[in-house]
């Protein structure tokens, strides 16, 4: 399998017109709600019927699967690659306590992040986001739910971000 040059707008593009309920998480979502961080790889939470949707979009970038739907449904995640590293979770829900989040909530609160002008990226909330990063709590997921929070407060007190 021959790596491409890889094209953000074409991938979010296609993630966006196959209709499949899917989630930028981890530190690209970040990213893209406009925090200055830095990360080498994807991470998806995507409905756990909507696997093979997804799968597809990515597929006709000359993505492919690291395993069969099935087999992800049973794993819980599973990774798409060819030059980029994507990390796909299926679940439907994720965490205890106050870190526990079912996709359907992620998804109905969702905010979409405008990418290009042809182009809109799904993610969760802030407070979503935070609860995702709390899920592994290393040391940079506990850094970047203090730069989440720091925004939330800015926001919360009239401030752009």
């Amino acid at each position: 399998m021959e790596s491409h040059e890889f094209d953000e707008e074409e991938f979010f593009g296609a993630i966006e017109r196959s209709g499949a309920r899917a989630l930028l998480i981890g530190r690209r979502a970040l990213i893209a709600i406009g925090l200055p961080l830095v990360t080498f790889d994807y991470d998806y939470w995507v409905h756990i019927d909507d696997i093979e949707r997804f799968n597809a979009a990515l597929e006709a970038l000359e993505h492919y699967p690291s395993v069969p739907p099935e087999e992800a449904r049973k794993r819980g995640r599973y990774s798409i690659e060819n030059g980029e590293h994507i990390d796909v979770m299926v679940a439907r829900s994720k965490g205890t306590g106050d870190a526990a989040l079912t996709f359907d909530e992620a998804w109905a609160s969702r905010e979409k992040v405008v990418f290009t002008e042809r182009v809109s990226i799904a993610v969760p909330r802030a407070e979503d986001l935070v609860r995702t990063k709390r899920w592994a709590s290393r040391n940079k997921d506990l850094a970047d739910i203090q730069m989440i929070e720091a925004v939330l407060l800015q926001k919360k007190r009239g401030g752009a971000l």
